[in-house]
C-alpha cells in the first residue's frame, strides 16, 4: 500500500489498486472537507491506513460526526447522506463497486478540490 500512496499526490482523487469482483479497491489521499453526499445503491467501506478521518452522517435520528483513527473501519448504509473530513490530513483505503461515483447518486455542489470521478487506474 505505501507504494500505491507515493505513486501520486491529488487529495480526494481516489486511485484502484485492485479489482476484486466487481469491486474497485481504492485508496485516495484526503485532507480538508468532502462535500455531503449519498450513495443510494450501494455502502461505503472505509479503512483509515494513516491519519485520522471523521465522517458526518444525516440520519433519521439527527447528524452525528465519527472519528476513526487510523486502522479504523467505518461502512456508510447505502442511501445515507454523508461527509468526509480530515483536517491534518489521512490516507484512505475505500471499497466500493466498480462505477461508483465518488460524489455518490446525490450530493451538493462539487467543490473544485474535489474529484468527481468513478477512480483512476493507479499509476494515472
Amino acid at each position: 500500500m505505501d507504494r500505491a500512496l507515493a505513486s501520486f499526490d491529488a487529495l480526494w482523487s481516489p486511485r484502484i489498486v485492485t479489482r476484486v469482483n466487481d469491486y474497485d479497491v481504492r485508496v485516495a489521499k484526503v485532507r480538508g472537507e468532502h462535500l455531503w453526499h449519498a450513495h443510494d445503491g450501494t455502502d461505503e467501506f472505509f479503512l483509515v491506513l494513516e491519519g485520522e478521518l471523521f465522517i458526518s452522517l444525516r440520519e433519521p435520528a439527527g447528524e452525528r460526526t465519527v472519528r476513526l483513527p487510523r486502522g479504523a473501519v467505518f461502512t456508510v448504509p447505502r442511501g445515507v447522506e454523508h461527509k468526509p473530513c480530515s483536517p491534518g490530513g489521512a490516507a484512505i483505503l475505500l471499497f466500493e463497486p466498480t462505477g461508483t461515483a465518488t460524489v455518490g447518486d446525490r450530493h451538493e455542489a462539487v467543490p473544485e478540490h474535489v474529484d468527481a470521478t468513478t477512480g483512476h487506474p493507479l499509476g494515472t
